[in-house]
């Protein structure tokens, strides 16, 4: 998520916006992407991490490894760097560390005595069930899966639709008296963008990078759009917002905005 956040905001400043402003130039905007671990993207092989690193360096984003944010104040943020802390001014920060899981995951296990991780996600037997509670099928972003290489599945979509799948065919199943064997997470591979014709895609033993890696992720996330009518729209909207550079929402915020505007002094 930082990676693909820091790398839009990126090209919204130095394309989308760089001559709408009469008083700034957004452009100038400094973007530091801050990472705890020694390398971006760590789900990803090392090859396909340093290339991404790279396609944000040309972007102008600032990467920052091997650092950690100790604290965050409202004009700027400490971060360590080798033991030593260190205060770098800011004037937004965007937070993309994780995520807590929904406080249903809590409310369960306190009702069943359940385990709970870190992020407050619920561990699950290996037919998605929770111990004791054969009823209760938990699965995505709130279930803890940890019957497959020990390790617990990533909080992604395809783990979701994959899981969900299985519930389905889990229920059916019951309501027939059959019985299912665990689920198994069928990794299909992991796809990152980081700007216009950048991505980096790990597929098992092929890792693309460039534009053939953004080609595919296109490819990929319009073939999951439900109807052709939505792909061929959405198509559309993206062929041309490639070709202009345009996105199509504006907003206008502030405590001050609604007196300039009285005032005819335009914020943009």
């Amino acid at each position: 998520t930082g990676v693909e956040l820091a790398g839009t905001m990126a090209e919204i400043s130095r394309h989308t916006l760089k001559r709408e402003f009469r008083n700034i130039d957004p452009t100038d905007a400094q973007i530091i992407l801050v990472e705890a671990g020694d390398r971006i993207l760590p789900a990803f092989p090392s090859d396909l991490s340093a290339k991404a690193q790279n396609s944000l360096e040309k972007l102008g984003v600032v990467v920052r490894t091997c650092t950690k944010v100790s604290d965050i104040a409202a004009d700027h943020l400490v971060v360590e760097f080798g033991g030593a802390p260190q205060k770098l001014p800011t004037h937004t920060v965007f937070w993309a560390a994780g995520v807590a899981a929904s406080p249903l995951g809590k409310m369960l296990a306190d009702a069943i005595g359940g385990q709970l991780d870190r992020s407050g996600r619920i561990a699950v037997e290996s037919d998605l069930t929770l111990a004791g509670h054969p009823e209760i099928v938990v699965l995505g972003d709130m279930a803890t899966f940890l019957h497959q290489n020990g390790k617990p599945l990533p909080g992604v979509a395809p783990v979701a639709i994959q899981q969900g799948k299985y519930a389905a065919k889990l229920i059916q199943a019951r309501s027939r008296g059959q019985k299912l064997p665990p689920f198994h997470y069928h990794d299909l591979g992991n796809l990152a963008t980081i700007g216009r014709s950048a991505a980096v895609a790990d597929l098992g033993k092929v890792h693309v990078s460039g534009l053939l890696a953004w080609w595919l992720w296109v490819v990929i996330h319009l073939m999951k759009i439900v109807t052709f009518r939505n792909r061929l729209l959405v198509l559309v909207q993206w062929a041309w917002n490639y070709i202009t550079y345009d996105r199509s929402a504006r907003l206008i915020t502030g405590a001050n905005v609604e007196r300039d505007l009285r005032e005819d002094n335009p914020v943009l």
